[in-house]
């Protein structure tokens, strides 16, 4: 069912970093991104995909995880992701509208949809510095990293609760490093 797939999605700063992800699994991902809305059609999206170790780990070392828990130091070593999509923007043609970060956040919840239904993980990084990045992955000028998406194998337990009464949405671990995701009631939501 589609809400236990959601349920499924969560996002993961811990992999096992034995099951490889091959290119052609992140091209099956990218491939369900293409198929996604693009304000006014315009397709301004492209997909650098990273699979190979060295240049997973390349990138990991640009990208931090866990931003609301420094003290961690998420992922912890082993743990780190094993491929990368980093999604970008074709500026060719000018800035693209305004509506160019809704479809990164559209393609990018697909991707990782689609991951999970793998039995992948993964999640959204914006904690990076796009210059590095850029340069990391030889892009020309007109390809602009907007958000990039570590992918692997889940390899930590992730629960969803309830936002307590002090209304602290700030995700956090117990001593087992469990991860506690609060989520705001229903009611809370709905107008």
């Amino acid at each position: 069912m589609f809400k236990d797939l959601v349920l499924k999605n969560r996002s993961f700063r811990g992999f096992d970093e034995s099951r490889r992800i091959t290119r052609e699994e992140l091209c099956g991902l990218a491939e369900l991104a293409r198929y996604c809305p693009s304000a006014t059609n315009n397709q301004l999206l492209r997909f650098a995909l990273i699979s190979e170790p060295a240049e997973a780990e390349a990138l990991n070392a640009l990208v931090k995880l866990g931003g609301l828990m420094p003290e961690k130091h998420l992922p912890y070593p082993g743990h780190h992701p094993v491929a990368f999509i980093v999604i970008l923007q074709d500026v060719s043609n000018g800035p693209g509208s305004k509506w160019v970060a809704m479809d990164v956040g559209i393609a990018a919840q697909t991707i990782l949809l689609g991951a999970a239904e793998q039995g992948l993980g993964g999640c959204m990084i914006g904690n990076f510095r796009p210059s590095e990045v850029a340069a990391l992955l030889k892009l020309p000028d007109t390809l602009e990293p907007k958000l990039v998406l570590a992918l692997g194998k889940p390899d930590e337990t992730v629960v969803i609760t309830d936002v307590g009464e002090d209304g602290s949405t700030k995700y956090y671990r117990d001593e087992q490093d469990v991860h506690y995701v609060p989520k705001r009631k229903l009611e809370d939501l709905i107008l």
